[in-house]
């Protein structure tokens, strides 16, 4: 067995992570149902808590990398050279269109994909992308509303774009977490440019925190003041990839990789630091040390955090019924060593242990998400990606 170390840092009321908001109405759990007898290729794995069944709902996908349920049960996935697609009843749609020009750059290219928590009447979704631009590229934040058949956005517009692009090709983060007033957070890496995540008048290595229509809520540490730009929730990420909010009691939760070592969770709280590149538990990829160590006054600590790093796609808080032995725990996608790992939580938010499943056995896990009938949902970041379910596996 492969070494492994986690560390978890403070004693409670860790927050958690990405579930669906869209409700579990029966419709949909029928619907959602029915994706198990078309997929193909189940197969079934022991965990600490009992045996589950994975199947692949869809297959040839090019580097999907996420992946949203919809309120009739169907599937909004979306690849990164630039395509969005519906997956119902066992079916992959063609690619919809209207969806705005993505430069496919690197890491970059139509990344995440979340629904309107009004999406059931207004049709609104959003996407973030990587842009081309002056200067070269970078993270944008785009509206629009896809059609009631399914097949085309319409009213596309750029309601975010970062303030400054480079040519790199690492680190555009960017999930979207939806708080309950409507609003969006979402995360962008430190594009390549560790210094810049220090800056606060620099949208790279930060969490961000818009309205709906792109202007800036009230609540933001930064808005109208000369500390920041208004945009920024909190300062000092390296890559943000995975941000949610637990359902339970509302805190937002983010993942972000390391370098070689030092992946974290973290509480974004406004206008705090998280550290990097001044401090973090790992170390350059040539084994350099990097900062000035593990801590210092004035720039937060992680809740947790991995070395060796897992390099995480994304998180999710189970709070569903399927699996109720894993209720509060978190979830993470992870691309290095290909598996999902889940961080067993007790009643106090204190991570206790680490399971970790299908290790290599599914390729680069990218996405996870709660399904409201209480499966998992995940797509691996494959030239032939998948999207698969986890549930729980009939007792004979």
């Amino acid at each position: 067995m492969r070494h492994r170390r986690w560390t978890a840092l403070g004693s409670s009321n860790i927050p958690a992570i990405l579930i669906s908001s869209m409700a579990a109405a029966a419709p949909f759990l029928v619907n959602f149902t029915a994706f198990a007898a078309l997929a193909q290729e189940a197969r079934e794995f022991s965990t600490q808590t009992g045996t589950v069944l994975v199947e692949t709902l869809a297959s040839g996908l090019e580097h999907p990398w996420a992946v949203e349920a919809m309120p009739d049960g169907a599937l909004i996935v979306t690849e990164r050279p630039g395509r969005l697609r519906i997956l119902r009843d066992g079916k992959l749609s063609d690619a919809i269109k209207g969806v705005p020009t993505v430069a496919a750059h690197g890491q970059g290219g139509l990344l995440d994909v979340a629904l309107d928590r009004q999406f059931a009447t207004n049709r609104t979704i959003y996407l973030t992308l990587s842009a081309r631009g002056e200067g070269g590229y970078g993270t944008a934040l785009v509206r629009a509303a896809l059609s009631q058949d399914g097949r085309s956005l319409t009213d596309a517009k750029e309601i975010f774009r970062m303030n400054r692009f480079t040519r790199k090709g690492q680190h555009f983060g960017s999930r979207i977490a939806i708080d309950k007033d409507g609003s969006l957070f979402f995360g962008i890496g430190d594009r390549g440019e560790g210094e810049r995540a220090q800056d606060p008048h620099d949208h790279a290595g930060s969490v961000l925190h818009i309205n709906a229509d792109g202007s800036i809520p009230a609540s933001n540490p930064f808005r109208g003041g000369t500390g920041g730009l208004a945009e920024i929730w909190s300062t000092g990420h390296r890559n943000p990839q995975g941000i949610t909010f637990d359902p339970e009691d509302g805190k937002l939760l983010t993942v972000e990789h390391g370098a070689r070592g030092g992946d974290e969770v973290n509480n974004p709280q406004p206008g705090r630091n998280y550290g990097w590149p001044v401090i973090t538990f790992g170390k350059d990829y040539s084994g350099v040390e990097i900062g000035e160590g593990t801590a210092k006054e004035g720039l937060e600590q992680p809740l947790f955090y991995w070395d060796p790093s897992i390099a995480p796609g994304a998180i999710a808080v189970y709070r569903g019924s399927m699996f109720p032995e894993w209720n509060g725990d978190l979830l993470i996608a992870a691309l290095k060593y290909q598996l999902l790992t889940r961080l067993d939580r007790d009643e106090t938010g204190t991570v206790t242990a680490e399971e970790r499943l299908f290790d290599g056995e599914f390729g680069r896990i990218r996405d996870v998400i709660v399904a409201p009938d209480g499966a998992l949902i995940m797509v691996t970041d494959e030239e032939d990606g998948e999207v698969l379910r986890v549930s729980k596996a009939p007792t004979q």
